[in-house]
Parts: C-alpha cells; sequence; structure tokens
C-alpha cells in the first residue's frame, strides 16, 4: 500500500482554529475551489521516518521548513489504495509566500507537450470549518481528528 505522510499546521486566531491548506496545481485543480486543497503531505522515502517524512514534504510543498514544535500524531486513514498519515503541530508560517516544488504533466493530453506546474499553486489558512469543505474528501476526517486533539 503507498503511505503518505504530511503536517497539519494549525494556529489561534482569536476563539478560532484555523489551518494552513494549499491549493493542488496543475490543470486537473485549477478551476476546483471545494475537494481541490490539501495538508502538505507526499510519499514516505524507504526508511524514512514518518514525522521526518511529514517535515521534508512541508518544506518542498511550501518552500521553507515548518515551525518547530511539540507535535501530536492524527492517525492513518485509508483511501483508495494509499494509507495517509497525518501530524500537527501548532505554529505560523507566511501562507502568501509560498515555492513550491513541480511535477511534469503531458498537457494537453495526448499533445506529447511536456509542461510543469507547481505541487501546490497557493497556501492559506483557513478555519476548521472551511477547512472540512474546502480539502479532498479522504482528508476531512482529519481536521474532526484535529478538532479532539487539541480540545
Amino acid at each position: 500500500m503507498i503511505e503518505s505522510v504530511g503536517l497539519v499546521l494549525h494556529r489561534r486566531c482569536g476563539t478560532d482554529i484555523e489551518v494552513l491548506i494549499g491549493h493542488m496545481g496543475g490543470p486537473y485543480f485549477a478551476k476546483k475551489a471545494e475537494g481541490g486543497w490539501t495538508f502538505p503531505k507526499g510519499l514516505i522515502e524507504s526508511g524514512e521516518e514518518a514525522l521526518a517524512a511529514a517535515e521534508r514534504e512541508f518544506a518542498e510543498e511550501l518552500g521553507a521548513p515548518a515551525p518547530a514544535g511539540e507535535t501530536c500524531d492524527l492517525g492513518v486513514i485509508e483511501a483508495n489504495g494509499k494509507s495517509i498519515r497525518l501530524f500537527a503541530r501548532s505554529g505560523d508560517f507566511d501562507a502568501e509566500v509560498i515555492q513550491s516544488n513541480r511535477f511534469e504533466l503531458e498537457w494537453p493530453p495526448k499533445s506529447g507537450i511536456l509542461q510543469t506546474f507547481p505541487e501546490l499553486d497557493r497556501a492559506a489558512w483557513v478555519s476548521l470549518g472551511d477547512a472540512a469543505r474546502l480539502l479532498a474528501k479522504n482528508q476531512r476526517l482529519f481536521v474532526d481528528r484535529l478538532r479532539l486533539a487539541i480540545n
């Protein structure tokens, strides 16, 4: 089974909790709002510790290291032949300035033209309610898990 790991960065904004999410790059998600957002995450490499992989993926997808801090394991969800394990950490991050790694895709399909796209084309701090609406369906349960973990 493919194993994906990531980091859910959260902060308090008055009495509310906000999480940092990223909009998936590339042509398939260009006009998609609901379901087009993700927590920074990616595949764990052979022999890599899960938290170290989550921190590496955060840096690769946002262009800067995650802030240091106490980390909580939000567990695993299995969906679409993949296991997703996320960790939560309180901290702040400038969502306005991200530099995501890029991937290559033949676009338009069957054109023979390879184009590069950012894995995440933008990031935003959103409320837990907005995150539950915007995130890809296989990640929405982590919003509830975070809410339980920090209350």
